[in-house]
């Protein structure tokens, strides 16, 4: 080797010691910077991969469930909700049959009928044991029925409501008593188990010879008599 050529390997030495020590591809050099950037960008494309492939469809798949979950969970509140509302209807209709039969208890019915006169003279003459033999005593004058069977109610008296539902028997009473008799006989009248009404009411004083028990005249003491007439109707 010459001396001319030591020369030349030490230019060629300082070349290589100048030259890029980063990878270059396609002309692009990967310094630290650039490298970087790449893995950088890298991490964020996969990033965005793993949301739109894995994380958004298990967040559609939650909402889904969650949606069904909410829809489920209503119809139970609607589901119990009708139950209740299922024992409130059967309670009201219990409470309404209940009063259906109290209401329909207090309606006469042919057993009521057949005795009425007996429960009207049974009044009347109640409160008669107590009383002297020249005092007025109450006495049934009159109990004619107007119809022989009852008959159907259309005519509105007793509300438009019922009219063809309810049927009704007519009772022409007269009584005799003092005042007082008179309204103690109305008021147990309409104490009475069966529904009775009171219709065209009359008083008028009565002129009756007061007589004792073998029918000779004899001097009245206490109130005069009046006779009172109405219909009844059952």
């Amino acid at each position: 080797m010459t001396l001319s050529d030591d020369l030349n390997f030490a230019e060629h030495a300082g070349d290589l010691e100048a030259a890029p020590a980063y990878p270059v591809v396609f002309g692009v050099t990967f310094t630290p910077k650039i490298i970087g950037i790449v893995v950088g960008v890298l991490g964020i494309a996969g990033a965005m991969y793993m949301l739109l492939n894995m994380v958004m469809p298990a967040w559609e798949s939650y909402q889904q469930k969650q949606a069904q979950n909410n829809d489920l969970q209503g119809q139970i509140q609607q589901k119990q909700a009708t139950v209740r509302q299922i024992g409130k209807i059967k309670q009201d209709l219990a409470q309404a049959k209940q009063q259906k039969q109290q209401i329909l208890a207090l309606f006469s019915d042919e057993k009521t009928l057949d005795t009425l006169l007996l429960d009207i003279n049974r009044l009347v003459e109640s409160g008669n044991s107590q009383i002297p033999v020249n005092a007025v005593r109450a006495k049934l004058q009159k109990f004619v029925p107007v119809t022989q069977k009852p008959e159907v109610v259309t005519d509105n008296s007793l509300g438009a409501a019922v009219n063809g539902k309810l049927k009704r028997a007519s009772v022409n009473v007269e009584i005799v008593g003092t005042y007082e008799q008179t309204q103690a006989i109305i008021r147990n009248i309409e104490r009475l188990q069966p529904l009775l009404i009171v219709r065209d009411y009359q008083s008028t004083l009565a002129n009756i010879q007061a007589t004792d028990p073998s029918g000779k005249p004899i001097r009245r003491i206490g109130p005069a008599p009046i006779t009172t007439s109405f219909q009844l109707q059952a």
